[in-house]
């Protein structure tokens, strides 16, 4: 996933009629240049009584200074990128393949905005998902250590670049976004082939999630 930072705030989403807020989705959209350029161009959407951010035996977790995430590693799991592997507008990442295919990918991305709240750091996610996209819906949701996040949903198909799925292969994506306690958004992005994630361990990752 890649959201580039932008210089200016925004308050609206698409579709929604305040005059003012079009004009200012306007703005991140031309601003916030792909919030999902680079989730390995797969660019996923889970059951369990988790508590928010616990992470169950034996996973994994992806650290930054913002935010961790934590994911199902071992033999059919993730395996995290080094700083050398991943994109550059990434601070953590980790993919999980089949056959040399990558199938899902989880990527954090630290500051990526200019944001006074969850709802701008959830239009400026929207504002860079690629073209041809299909936005699902966005809603409040509870991660550990913020009283405020949003979650993005959307699909779209891969490019079926080298090491993605086959073209035309649907990729679901999930984006949780909000601000960490230095005030300074965070995106955390799940994307997954479909039937690559079940929905348990897709809300295993989310509830994983604790912010600083």
């Amino acid at each position: 996933m890649n959201i580039t930072k932008s210089g200016n705030r925004s308050n609206a989403v698409n579709g929604r009629n305040d005059a003012n807020s079009r004009s200012r989705v306007r703005t991140f959209a031309g601003l916030v240049s792909g919030v999902c350029a680079a989730a390995l161009l797969l660019t996923g959407c889970g059951g369990g009584d988790q508590d928010a951010g616990s992470v169950p035996s034996g996973w994994g977790t992806l650290k930054t200074k913002g935010v961790d995430v934590s994911y199902p590693k071992g033999s059919g799991g993730y395996v995290e990128q080094s700083a050398a592997e991943r994109s550059k507008h990434n601070a953590a990442a980790a993919v999980r393949t089949e056959n040399g295919t990558t199938v899902s990918t989880i990527t954090v991305q630290l500051d990526f905005t200019n944001a006074d709240s969850a709802e701008e750091a959830a239009i400026a996610a929207e504002a860079g998902v690629q073209l041809g996209s299909t936005l699902k819906g966005e809603k409040d949701v509870k991660l550990a250590g913020t009283d405020e996040a949003k979650r993005v949903d959307f699909e779209f198909s891969s490019t079926g670049e080298k090491g993605t799925p086959p073209k035309g292969t649907r990729i679901q994506g999930v984006i949780l976004t909000g601000l960490d306690s230095r005030k300074k958004t965070f995106a955390v992005r799940i994307d997954a082939q479909k039937g690559a994630l079940d929905d348990a361990d897709l809300k295993k990752i989310i509830d994983s999630v604790q912010v600083h």
